[in-house]
């Protein structure tokens, strides 16, 4: 078993480390309850603070789809935000995109985002394991054999 495994993490002071808790019966795992995901596509939040534009970045690193950043110098960005870094400063954090129109990967530091629009559609929206569960048992209660649930196309 390694430190963190074990329950040790070099990040906590010795003082702050617990041992791991004791793995639970297999069948206390069979079923663990899903969590919610926020609607967030359409949103636009506002970013005065710090604190703020730090928390919408971590919902936009979060998000499955397309972001718009608009930058302080008003030129809008919008691709999959699929990395970020995190400083002591705004101006030492950055965020990097995927771009759909080109291969390149624009990095932005925080400092310059002046806003974050949820522009593009969550892909994986209504998509959990309960959903495609639940699928399944419509389709073996109306006969079906052979039960295959495809994924939709994404455009």
């Amino acid at each position: 078993m390694s430190g963190r495994e074990h329950g040790h993490d070099p990040a906590l002071p010795h003082s702050a480390q617990a041992l791991a808790p004791q793995p639970r019966a297999t069948d206390e795992l069979e079923v663990v309850p899903g969590f919610e995901r926020e609607n967030l596509q359409g949103w636009i939040p506002q970013l005065a603070t710090e604190t703020e534009i730090r928390a919408v970045i971590e919902k936009a690193f979060d998000y499955r789809g397309d972001v718009t950043v608009t930058c302080t110098d008003g030129s809008e960005i919008t691709g999959y935000l699929f990395d970020r870094r995190i400083g002591p400063t705004l101006a030492n954090s950055v965020v990097r995109l995927m771009l759909a129109s080109s291969s390149e990967r624009p990095a932005i530091p925080y400092a310059e985002i002046a806003a974050i629009a949820f522009t593009g559609r969550d892909t994986a929206a209504g998509k959990s394991y309960e959903a495609w569960v639940k699928k399944y048992w419509e389709k073996r209660a109306k006969g079906e054999k052979n039960i295959s649930i495809e994924p939709e196309a994404l455009e």
